[in-house]
């Protein structure tokens, strides 16, 4: 299998178990129905991180458009805000990690597109959640703060502990099949290691717990 095959392949998998997952994995997390937390975006940054940040682009637009023409009932708008959403988090991480491949790249790669994502959503749903659900911009401004900040953020981090927990099993496990060579001879093999796993686990958890208060759970 040449390489141009494996990535269309590998691409190919990997979308179609970030649509899978946008089907079946879709959480509410705050009292506004269309935001829902799902994982796609640990998906796609997982192929960012095995491919690059224009591979996972191209994911990120292939996964959206087909989530809209199959399960989304927010139309062109959505779509438009998923592309933004997942590129801002999967492609500012995918391009860090490319030029720093180590644990301390991917933990900067992931802090800073989250912190991306969260900006960029903000500025994005002030423009475009009043053209979609038809409210007044200045009931939409009230709502950046106490409803899309602590959403998206929590979106963001719950993605890049997911991401950190993931990336070296799935990686390894790729390794054994077709679709990703083996690491050149004398290259460290990497692994979660328990300190990362151990952060990784209480950051995810702490925000289950943010998501439950936010959803008027807790």
């Amino acid at each position: 299998m040449n390489e141009k095959t494996r990535t269309l392949t590998l691409s190919a998998m990997l979308c179609a178990v970030a649509y899978l997952l946008t089907m079946v994995g879709r959480i509410p997390i705050t009292s506004v129905d269309f935001l829902k937390y799902d994982p796609k975006d640990v998906i796609l940054a997982l192929g960012g991180f095995i491919m690059g940040p224009m591979q996972a682009f191209l994911m990120s637009v292939v996964v959206s458009l087909v989530e809209m023409v199959t399960i989304s009932d927010t139309g062109i708008i959505g779509c438009f805000m998923n592309v933004l959403s997942t590129c801002a988090f999967v492609c500012t991480a995918a391009t860090i990690y490319r030029r720093h491949r180590t644990l301390k790249g991917a933990v900067v790669g992931l802090g800073m597109g989250a912190l991306l994502m969260t900006g960029v959503m903000l500025l994005w749903n002030y423009c475009i959640t009043p053209i979609y659900m038809g409210y007044p911009r200045q009931a939409v401004a009230a709502m950046l703060l106490p409803i899309f900040l602590p959403f998206n953020l929590v979106k963001s981090i719950i993605n890049a502990a997911l991401t950190m927990l993931l990336y070296q099993p799935v990686k390894t496990a790729l390794r054994r099949t077709p679709l990703l060579q083996s690491a050149p001879a004398g290259t460290p093999k990497g692994k979660l290691t328990p300190g990362v796993a151990v952060v990784s686990l209480v950051v995810l958890a702490s925000c289950i717990v943010a998501a439950m208060a936010l959803r008027g759970i807790l």
